[in-house]
């Protein structure tokens, strides 16, 4: 059996997009390849040997605090060649990226994962044999580097998981979804500023970052702590009854690579609205399949939720058109992409 080497800087319990993709593709195939995943160990209480889901070997590097992850790029390369993978798979070009620079294998591929980066991309993303990335807007920028050859495959989704939620709850009417990282970036500030606007709003808030103290002071501010809840994390089963139970998923991007929270909420059935960049078109098509806005325009945003939350016809037709799209983004069918690469 073919053994292939993960690099991915960062795992479960520190999990995002990017690192979706380094846990779920050797999951779906684990019985096609022989997968071992190298990570950055990051913190003192997670063991240096470990089973992803008793699955998936993996190896953990470094002292066990943060600086775990710039050391990652040169310590991953000597672990790389005990195991004596016939692939190195790299998630995402930064330091899994950089480490597989120094890496030596019959093969090599990289996968690229975002668009707020740029430091040595150029030289990470012209070395490796194969180079995969998850958005056309990204594939432009890799293209731009000298990279000409670049495969297109998004990230993916558990479908069936919110498909069964969706079965499984009901709507409630006149709520709001956002689901990710609290930081700057991901325009929660528009969010809260656009519900303000709207008294029959409510808005669930899921996930953790650097600017939630900020942001629970605007809703403050704003008079609308009745109105909005931040949720902290969640489990992927919690999560997918939220997405299940909300009529209208906004998420108002200032920057995404791709967005899969879209994705996942567009599966459990909600009403998408996403904003005119990066990676989110190439999930949302406005109209169609979800409704688009341009970053930073609280009036617009505020107008586009009224929408989906009032006009039943509109919002049945985007959820229905892309709950049937989203299907085509499950897992297993993104991993089988990834199996014709290996």
């Amino acid at each position: 059996m073919k053994k292939i080497v993960i690099l991915s800087a960062f795992l479960s319990p520190l999990r995002s997009g990017a690192e979706a993709c380094a846990e779920e593709v050797p999951l779906a195939l684990a019985d096609q390849y022989n997968f071992t995943i190298v990570t950055a160990r990051m913190r003192k209480n997670l063991p240096k040997k470990d089973l992803l889901q008793d699955k998936i070997p993996v190896v953990r590097i470094g002292l066990g605090c943060t600086f775990d992850k710039w050391l990652f790029p040169f310590l991953a390369p000597f672990v790389v060649r005990k195991l004596k993978p016939d692939v190195v798979h790299a998630v995402l070009e930064t330091f899994a990226g950089l480490a597989l620079v120094f890496c030596k294998a019959p093969k090599k591929i990289l996968t690229c994962q975002t668009t707020n980066r740029s430091f040595l991309k150029g030289f990470i993303v012209r070395s490796p044999d194969t180079v995969t990335c998850i958005s056309r807007v990204l594939a432009e920028t890799i293209q731009n580097l000298g990279r000409k050859s670049v495969h297109l495959i998004s990230n993916g989704i558990h479908a069936q998981q919110l498909a069964d939620a969706r079965l499984e709850y009901s709507r409630i009417p006149g709520s709001i979804l956002y689901v990710g990282r609290l930081e700057q970036m991901k325009g929660i500030d528009t969010l809260l500023q656009a519900v303000s606007k709207i008294p029959s709003a409510t808005l669930d808030v899921v996930g953790d970052g650097s600017q939630k103290n900020a942001l629970m002071k605007l809703t403050t501010d704003l008079g609308i702590t009745d109105r909005v809840r931040f949720l902290g994390y969640l489990t992927s089963d919690t999560l997918a009854s939220h997405y299940a139970q909300a009529q209208v998923f906004c998420g108002l991007s200032r920057s995404e690579a791709l967005g899969n929270v879209f994705l996942e909420a567009q599966a459990a059935g909600c009403a998408v609205i996403g904003t005119t960049v990066g990676g989110i078109p190439d999930i949302i098509e406005h109209e169609k399949t979800g409704l688009l806005v341009t970053p930073d325009n609280i009036d617009v945003a505020a107008h586009a939720i009224k929408r989906a939350l009032e006009d039943e016809d509109l919002r049945n037709r985007i959820t229905e058109a892309g709950a049937a799209r989203a299907q085509n983004f499950d897992w297993q069918v993104i991993a089988a992409e990834y199996a014709k690469l290996y």
